[in-house]
């Protein structure tokens, strides 16, 4: 889910809210001010309702931030790359670039944001206690133990052991700990978030039956969800142990940069069967990445004016990776980089050996796959993957 508004940064992490946050603030800020403030409190200005309603969902959607906090700053802390922090419609998410290195890495990131929501849980029930005892059963009591009671849920729904939920990634670090395993381990937690998922878009279709419409949609949303991202997970951990060298496509070609879109659409495009290209610079760096769909969006009279470079992705904003890390690692960089979900290779001297495209990697799976053999839970670990010399020989499907 990616951020619609970044605001900022807290402990040198990027936070940003996505539009769809709007919708639950305001189910919340609507559903306290107009329906339950009113009718367990009585006789106050309708405009002290909505208010109320408004920093309620305030601090509720701090609770989430707190608790995505929590995951992020452990995890930097173990030598995890953090990319950034999105609330969004069901929550929020901390995006990371990396994977943990160790079970004992995996177990502690995972279990911070659950622990940051028992400690939210903790201090909204004592402030609750609090206001009773000076006040009574005021709004800011009913409040109080309103978001104290939420947390509370969130931390037990959280440690619901199925990914990508918090306890799966617990239980991916105990079966990691366990098989030695980390592949395995991922895949059998998100084996166990598909099966849940499933489970709670059964259970809202029921309500929705039942004539519980909202609450059922939600249920089927937020399991819809849980299935899309452990399917996620399931695939990702299918490339663990793969290495980038063994999937990229070597020698893709390259194109000069102060070519026009014409001229690159004559001399490459129509010539060589690649849909991007690298660009180089008159220096002899490469400066880019051209997309196939790039040059179509430029109108075909403009294309004899209009340069390659004026329209390819800069390299700043291009996922690069080194050959002998895990693809993993540089999939994970891809995500939010310009180029059409694609990745430029270079070795340790800096010069272009290779491109990974969305292709390679659905390829790479798939060998990865029929190359694993049947095995235990408590056989040793194997890797493998597609081998350097499978891979396209030039340019990228």
């Amino acid at each position: 889910m990616g951020e619609s508004i970044r605001l900022g940064r807290i402990a040198g992490i990027a936070v940003g809210v996505n539009w769809s946050v709007l919708i639950i603030a305001t189910l919340i800020a609507l559903g306290l001010g107009v329906g339950g403030l009113p009718q367990l409190h009585p006789g106050h200005p309708e405009a002290l309702y909505l208010v109320t309603g408004v920093l309620t969902a305030g601090l509720f959607l701090g609770s989430i931030l707190a608790h995505e906090l929590a995951h992020a700053i452990v995890a930097r802390r173990r030598g995890v790359e953090v990319e950034g922090i999105v609330l969004w419609l069901l929550g929020g998410v901390a995006k990371f670039r990396s994977e943990a290195r160790t079970p004992r890495d995996e177990i502690a990131i995972a279990a911070a944001g659950p622990a940051m929501s028992l400690i939210a849980a903790a201090v909204f029930g004592i402030a609750s206690g609090a206001s009773a005892l000076l006040v009574g059963e005021a709004m800011s009591t009913t409040v109080l133990g309103w978001l104290g009671v939420l947390n509370l849920l969130l931390t037990a729904f959280n440690l619901i052991p199925a990914a990508p939920l918090d306890g799966g990634r617990i239980l991916r670090g105990v079966l990691w700990a366990r098989r030695g395993d980390p592949a395995s381990a991922a895949a059998s937690a998100a084996r166990g978030g598909k099966g849940f998922g499933i489970a709670l878009i059964a259970l809202g279709l029921l309500l929705v039956v039942g004539m519980v419409a909202l609450d059922g949609l939600w249920l089927m949303l937020l399991g819809w969800f849980i299935v899309t991202a452990a399917g996620a997970e399931e695939f990702h951990a299918s490339l663990r142990g793969v290495r980038v060298r063994d999937v990229m496509t070597r020698a893709p070609v390259v194109a000069p940069d102060w070519l026009t879109l014409q001229e690159v659409v004559d001399q490459y495009v129509l010539t060589q069967r690649c849909s991007t290209f690298p660009l180089r610079g008159f220096d002899g760096r490469i400066s880019g990445l051209l997309p196939l769909a790039a040059v179509k969006r430029v109108p075909s009279e403009q294309r004899a004016t209009q340069r390659a470079r004026d329209v390819a992705c800069p390299i700043d904003r291009v996922a690069t990776g080194h050959p002998d890390e895990e693809l993993t690692e540089l999939l994970q960089r891809v995500r939010g980089t310009c180029g059409e979900g694609r990745a430029l290779v270079f070795d340790a001297a800096g010069e272009l050996v290779g491109i990974v495209s969305p292709r390679d990697v659905g390829r790479a799976r798939e060998l990865h796959t029929l190359r694993q053999p049947q095995r235990n839970a408590d056989d040793p670990p194997t890797s493998g993957g597609q081998r350097a010399d499978e891979a396209e020989p030039t340019g990228t499907p």
